[in-house]
């Protein structure tokens, strides 16, 4: 790629990656940024597609899909220490998780169902059924005996608890980040920023991009919180506290050791390729 032209990138407009997009999307370095990338919004399962098929160089992709082909850009990550809200298995009534015989599930995001599947093989040892869902939790628990949301859907569901339980009764809520943490110790890892490499003319530039935008965005947690209020029906504490406690954006060790543990449980299950090796950019 000639070094003037700028790299795709595969975005999400979800508000968890809202901090890691703030430079991209606001003065004074979004008009700069925009001469070295052009950004597309997409779902999260749509962003390794995106690489993978050529139509973007960069993406946020679920770590369900990293392949081979694939290079991870140090620094950033979207993760959790513990409960992250924004993955929710609801369980109608108070079967125990063993006795789930039907899921149905938002297939937004690739990784998030591939811990849903883990928790159930390889932790419980069933395996349900999994029913591709749009992300409607009363309509996905009539037809279902457990719902899996995703992302903000999932931030919605918790914050109407009531009004969906007042329709399909009481029902048990399990943060999938929280049920990794519990049985693994480690951290819930869901996407980092992954690359075609030979689309990338300047390795060190990209790096510093997104880490400065990463820092800028942490620094405008309140800024962020204005923004996003009006976009989603959930209160501002919600989403300050989602910010900067829930979710986690620094790719370390601890999360580099999740990551590799997934794929090789995801293997195990016979859900995901092996993944041998994670390079880097």
């Amino acid at each position: 790629m000639n070094s003037k032209t700028p790299i795709r990138v595969a975005a999400i407009d979800f508000l968890n990656p809202a901090p890691l997009m703030w430079d991209f999307e606001h003065p004074p370095l979004a008009a700069e940024l925009a001469e070295r990338y052009a950004l597309r919004y997409m779902l999260p399962s749509q962003c390794a597609a995106a690489l993978l098929d050529g139509t973007a160089d960069l993406g946020l992709v679920p770590i369900a899909a990293l392949t081979p082909d694939l290079v991870i850009v140090p620094g950033s990550v979207i993760a959790s220490l513990d409960r992250v809200r924004s993955i929710q298995l609801i369980v109608r009534g108070a079967k125990p998780l063993q006795a789930v015989r039907t899921v149905a599930a938002d297939t937004a995001s690739r990784s998030s169902l591939a811990y849903a599947h883990i928790l159930f093989t390889k932790f419980l040892g069933v395996s349900p059924g999994f029913i591709p869902a749009s992300a409607d939790p009363i309509a996905m628990l009539e037809s279902a005996d457990a719902a899996l949301l995703i992302g903000d859907p999932a931030l919605l569901a918790l914050e109407g608890r009531e009004a969906i339980e007042e329709k399909v009764g009481a029902c048990q809520w399990f943060d999938l980040a929280h049920e990794w943490k519990v049985r693994t110790g480690l951290p819930w890892v869901a996407a980092v920023w992954a690359a075609r490499p030979e689309a990338i003319p300047d390795r060190a530039q990209l790096v510093a991009d997104l880490d400065r935008s990463r820092a800028n965005g942490l620094a405008r947690i309140e800024d962020l919180v204005a923004e996003w209020t009006p976009r989603i029906s959930i209160p501002a504490s919600t989403i300050r506290a989602y910010l900067t406690r829930n979710i986690h954006y620094t790719l370390d060790p601890a999360c580099l050791e999740a990551l590799h543990l997934f794929r090789r449980y995801a293997a195990e299950i016979g859900l995901l390729p092996p993944l041998p090796e994670v390079r880097f950019l």
